[in-house]
């Protein structure tokens, strides 16, 4: 289970939206992110107002297929690529 910390989108991003998800420029490394749609609500998601459980929770209800394993997964690797970051 992931951890309740709450989780916010990071600085300096473009965040440019596409028919089927989001595609995002991170400037301080000079790298580009495709999200799925899936990721995107995610990514959304991480409002500085929600931890991993609850937008775990709120996308299962948006698809009924999605997985925790999976979501938790896309949770981390917004994580590991800086997209997101936990609130402090």
């Amino acid at each position: 289970m992931m951890s309740t910390e709450v989780l916010v989108r990071a600085g300096g991003l473009d965040v440019n939206e596409v028919p089927d998800g989001y595609i995002i420029y991170q400037m301080a490394s000079d790298r580009v992110h495709y999200l799925n749609n899936t990721a995107a609500i995610v990514f959304e998601l991480c409002d500085g107002h929600r931890g991993a459980e609850d937008i775990i929770s709120r996308v299962k209800k948006m698809f009924e297929d999605a997985s925790s394993v999976e979501l938790e997964a896309c949770i981390q690797n917004l994580l590991n690529e800086g997209l997101v970051q936990r609130l402090k």
